[in-house]
């Protein structure tokens, strides 16, 4: 009687608290202001240029096959 009564109550507790959480994460993923605040601090901006590398597969044979 007593294990049950506490194992009732522990689930109960695991259980709000896994709602309060998920709750808690979609309120705040609703409210940000754009998707700028999610930018990585690193991200190159627009128009800037980045480094391209070229690795199809006829690109890494030719680069296999030349000397070290």
């Amino acid at each position: 009687m007593v294990f049950s009564l506490v194992y009732t109550i522990c689930f109960a507790a695991i259980l709000c608290g896994s709602f309060a959480l998920m709750r808690r994460g979609y309120f705040a993923a609703n409210s940000l202001p754009s998707a700028r605040a999610n930018r990585h601090p690193e991200a190159p901006m627009h128009g800037e240029a980045v480094l391209y590398v070229d690795l199809n597969r006829e690109r890494l044979e030719q680069l296999y096959q030349q000397p070290s």
